[in-house]
């Protein structure tokens, strides 16, 4: 029986994801990725929990597709807002906090403060300005 040498490895084979480092962000990518409220609202989960200890899976809750949550993340990673790692059969996140606030001074506190304002989902709270 023939041996295959040339056969590819399985397609499913995990590959740690790519990193941009928030020096190497341009001012309009970092506010694309904010300008997402979903993308938001990772970020505000994530700044509100320890480094590496939320996986993708725990933003299940998330109104979005599965699809369209790891796009999301693709896009926080691409802006340098997010370094993932692999462990084990769950993908870890970690907010790039201080490499952001080093790189765009005041924008991510700026995000942040934005629940402090919000009501449910994310949508702005209270009764001020209703019907004007």
């Amino acid at each position: 029986m023939e041996q295959y040498t040339t056969v590819r490895r399985s397609s499913n084979i995990s590959r740690a994801p790519a990193h941009v480092p928030p020096s190497e962000v341009a001012l309009q990518t970092a506010l694309e990725a904010l300008a997402d409220p979903v993308r938001r609202l990772i970020v505000r989960e994530l700044a509100g929990s320890p480094d590496w200890t939320r996986a993708c899976g725990a933003f299940g809750h998330l109104p979005v597709a599965k699809s369209t949550l790891s796009h999301h993340f693709a896009v926080l990673r691409n802006a340098g807002l997010l370094e993932q790692r692999d462990e084990g059969a769950r993908r870890l996140n970690r907010l790039r906090r201080d490499e952001f606030e080093a790189r765009f001074p005041g924008l991510l506190p700026l995000v942040l403060a934005e629940a402090d304002r919000t009501g449910p989902g994310g949508r702005p709270g209270g009764t001020a300005g209703a019907g004007a």
